[in-house]
């Protein structure tokens, strides 16, 4: 029997639930490194998972590099896959993956766009709150001048500054924290923006149901609507022409 020849859609299928798995291997590891501070063994251990996860999303991107044909267009149009495998903390951002399997029965595409859109974005927002909280708990604990030494003032610190409101009571004193908070700052405007539109099209929606005779036709429409008519036309005329 002839080997199955392998194919991009056939590796992806493969590693779907393994990269999941891998992404929270990463998150678990990672997160019980920098709020445990652990030390010794359990640090090699945790290093250990956490480099094999490395190792794992690297060959799954060289195995997709080398199957994409053509290359060029889709090394430009996954960067972000590349991107996963160069910054640890977008590994958890796989995570996401799972709500694809999410389904919303009878609705139209635009509702199940704007669900879809809602899901991944109060997902997201967890997730970047949660890591920022993480890395910066991380670069800033050993910092003689840090104000941020355990995950409750992370945390604090994160929600804080994600929502704009920044009270200043907590914040990084290191390089490293201060380029984590300008990540975490970045990433709360896109989130926001993201909801304020997803909120904005479903109340435009709900506020034009009902009202569909106010709403001018499309050039589509029209012609459908005389395509019928044509043919509704000529069906007279050869019925007309029988005896």
């Amino acid at each position: 029997m002839a080997r199955e020849r392998l194919t991009m859609q056939r590796w992806e299928s493969l590693t779907h639930w393994p990269l999941i798995i891998a992404s929270l291997l990463w998150l678990l590891a990672y997160s019980w490194k920098v709020i445990a501070d652990s030390q010794g063994t359990e640090e090699i251990v945790l290093w250990t998972v956490i480099i094999a996860t490395y190792a794992v999303f690297a060959v799954d991107y060289v195995v997709r590099l080398s199957l994409a044909r053509p290359r060029g267009p889709w090394f430009r149009g996954h960067l972000l896959d590349l991107a996963i495998v160069v910054i640890p903390m977008l590994r958890a951002l796989r995570l996401l993956r799972v709500l694809t399997v999410v389904t919303f029965g009878k609705q139209s595409a635009g509702t199940v766009l704007r669900s879809r859109i809602a899901i991944y974005g109060a997902g997201a927002s967890l997730l970047v709150i949660y890591l920022c909280a993480l890395a910066v708990l991380d670069a800033e604990r050993r910092s003689p001048d840090a104000n941020i030494v355990t995950f409750g003032d992370a945390m604090w610190w994160a929600f804080v500054t994600v929502a704009t409101v920044g009270y200043g009571d907590y914040y990084p004193v290191t390089a490293l924290g201060r380029i984590w908070a300008v990540g975490l700052m970045a990433g709360g405007i896109a989130i926001v923006g993201t909801v304020t539109a997803t909120v904005s099209s479903y109340v435009i929606e709900k506020a034009a149901h009902g009202r569909d005779d106010d709403e001018a036709a499309t050039r589509g429409q029209v012609r459908g609507l005389m395509q019928q008519v044509a043919e509704l036309k000529q069906l007279i005329a050869d019925g007309e022409k029988k005896p």
